[in-house]
């Protein structure tokens, strides 16, 4: 995926037959200065660079070695035998590549780069709801952070959540933190769904009538979207493809024609035939499938951009690169205990 370029002037040469429809012209020479010493550093130090599908496109289609979702990164993380690992994706992400790789050092190019979704439960609210429902397995999506991780008993992503739920083959399972993720996945493997609140936690359950317990966190980017937005498109694009990310509300998801993981809607617009499509998701996505399918049209609705990926920066990743910042470090303690879920998440695939 990186720009291999003996000079300069091919790196820009490569990165404008990419991006000249997407990046203006100014912007991209500039960036070519910082994307060719990224990756002669890169190369200096033996490091691997991780690009989630959220970072801008003068970065995702430049300087990082794997691209992808959560889970193909993750997967990579735990391969890699390059040190150290930068990752360009926000700070839970980081967090996952550590959990995974304890000997290594591993770099985020932001000093906070967080999630609304990851900030929306806390390790104490898992240790409450296993108080109130003692013995029920616990799934947290992989957008959480590493204390949250080590108190559940496995990880899941957007693409196999589905795949995880089902494999723990038991009467009630609790879910968090995505509220529309967990509902997206209840309606998919028909189960009935309830959203305690956080007030009285500890005190013990009521009434067994349902299957999946689910937490009330929602992702900023993809609460935006509505049933509205895709009504208009329709109206105004005959034939459009809609493609929605499982954490818009299940009114949306329905709404949609397609609905997976980032990397499978990338995968769904390289196949279709549509004469339009209609991406439901963080805004530089949009440009990156553009700059990857420049022969297909996309219907721009609007551009919400996740302020959280947005912190990461080829500046910033090229100060990584120079002076080792920002080290992400866990616990040990913690670390153990996370890597088992993810562990188990990574085994079901």
């Amino acid at each position: 995926m990186a720009i291999e370029a003996a000079t300069l002037q091919e790196t820009f040469e490569q990165m404008e037959r990419k991006l000249h429809r997407i990046v203006p012209d100014m912007e991209l020479r500039y960036k070519a200065e910082l994307v060719y010493e990224i990756n002669r550093l890169k190369k200096e130090r033996g490091a691997i660079i991780l690009g989630h599908n959220y970072m801008e496109p003068a970065l995702f289609h430049t300087v990082p070695d794997v691209v992808g979702d959560s889970l193909e990164l993750s997967r990579k993380a735990a391969e890699t035998d390059c040190d150290p690992i930068v990752f360009c994706g926000v700070r839970f992400m980081a967090e996952t590549a550590k959990i995974l790789n304890p000997d290594k050092t591993v770099l985020l190019p932001a000093k906070v780069a967080g999630c609304s979704l990851a900030a929306s439960i806390t390790a104490e609210d898992v240790r409450s709801l296993r108080k109130r429902y003692p013995g029920v397995p616990i799934v947290t999506y992989i957008n959480t952070y590493a204390d949250v991780k080590a108190e559940c008993d496995i990880c899941c992503t957007s693409s196999n959540a589905a795949k995880v739920v089902a494999s723990l083959n038991g009467d009630t399972v609790i879910f968090l933190p995505d509220e529309y993720l967990a509902a997206n996945v209840a309606q998919e493997t028909d189960k009935r769904i309830i959203f305690p609140t956080r007030v009285g936690l500890d005190q013990p359950r009521e009434g067994l009538d349902y299957e999946m317990i689910g937490w009330h966190g929602r992702c900023e980017v993809h609460d935006k979207f509505t049933v509205h937005d895709v009504e208009n498109v329709r109206a105004q694009f005959p034939g459009v493809l809609v493609l929605a990310h499982p954490e818009c509300s299940p009114e949306v998801v329905a709404a949609a024609d397609f609905s997976s993981s980032t990397s499978k809607m990338t995968q769904y617009v390289q196949q279709t035939d549509a004469p339009s499509y209609l991406l439901l998701t963080e805004c530089s996505m949009g440009d990156n499938i553009m700059a990857e399918n420049p022969e297909k049209e996309m219907v721009r609705l609007c551009s919400i951009r996740c302020p959280h990926m947005n912190e990461i920066t080829l500046e910033d990743t090229l100060n990584a690169l120079q002076n080792n910042e920002q080290i992400i470090d866990i616990p040990e303690e913690i670390r153990i205990r996370a890597k088992r879920a993810v562990d188990r998440m990574l085994e079901i695939g």
